[in-house]
Parts: structure tokens; sequence; C-alpha cells
């Protein structure tokens, strides 16, 4: 995991506090590039595995319609609802899209792990449930940004 950030080195989060928070947060936000330009930004669940993230998306979504074209993305997530509270990451790269599209549970050594994790994380089941509709992106982050403010008390 590459951690590289200029800014706010007093709030970034440890690479093992990163870990732990992308591996309890459930929702994140997705920035992909339009065909214009423009930013287009979506929120989505993901599993962590500790070196990419995983995106479960729509394959009929603007979103995926997006990174087929540009696979350039940014995601962030973060939780806090007071500003002494805020925490987040900000995750950057290049989606690399992963097993068929859509997903119908084809085996595919590489989606065992992500499938186990969301599957566990989100619906509380050790299998993954697939509805035709999906597919997997993996984003392996090429910068990570942190932040806690919780941090900024303890100074």
């Amino acid at each position: 995991m590459t951690i590289a950030q200029r800014r706010g080195r007093r709030i970034m989060m440890t690479p093992a506090e990163v870990d732990a928070f992308l591996a309890e947060q459930r929702t994140c936000r997705v920035a992909t590039v339009s065909a214009d330009g423009r930013p287009h930004v979506s929120a989505l669940w993901f599993a962590w595995d500790g070196t990419s993230l995983w995106l479960y998306s729509i394959t009929r979504s603007r979103r995926w319609t997006e990174l087929r074209r540009d696979p350039r993305l940014a995601v962030v997530v973060d939780a806090g609802e007071e500003y002494g509270e805020l925490r987040g990451v900000e995750l950057s790269g290049t989606a690399v899209f992963v097993g068929e599209a859509p997903r119908t549970g084809e085996p595919c050594p590489e989606l065992e792990v992500p499938e186990r994790l969301f599957a566990r994380k989100n619906f509380g089941l050790d299998e993954m449930p697939h509805d035709g509709r999906h597919a997997w992106l993996r984003l392996t982050p090429d910068a990570i940004a942190s932040w806690d403010f919780r941090k900024l008390g303890a100074l």
C-alpha cells in the first residue's frame, strides 16, 4: 500500500488504521470521468482485502460505462458527523475488471477472497449471491490519502 500525503501528516492514519477503517466501513463514493471530462460521483458498497478495494458495480450503470472508456477513478470512504470526528481515506488509480460481466458465479480464484469478504460484510452470508446484474472492479491504489480529525484533540 502506498501512502502519499504531503499535508496533514499529523492527522493521517497509519497503514494499520487505514486497514481497520476500510475493513469496517461499508459505503464509498466512486468518482469517474465522463466522456466530456466532467467528474461523476456515485455511492457503492465495497470490500477491502488489505491491498485492493473491490467494487461490485451494476454493469448497466453510468459508472461501469465510464470506467470501460476511461478506467481512472478515485474513491472516498469517510465517516463522522461532527468536525472533530471526521475521518476518511481517498484511494486513486486504475480500475481493473475481474471475472465475467455480469457475474453469475463462474469459478474465478481471484474473486474467492473479495466475494467472501463482501458477502459477510454486507449480507451476513458466507457465499456471495449473484444476481446477473453486477460485476467486479478492483482498485489497487496508486495513491492513498487519509485523515482522522479525532487526532487533532490528541495534539
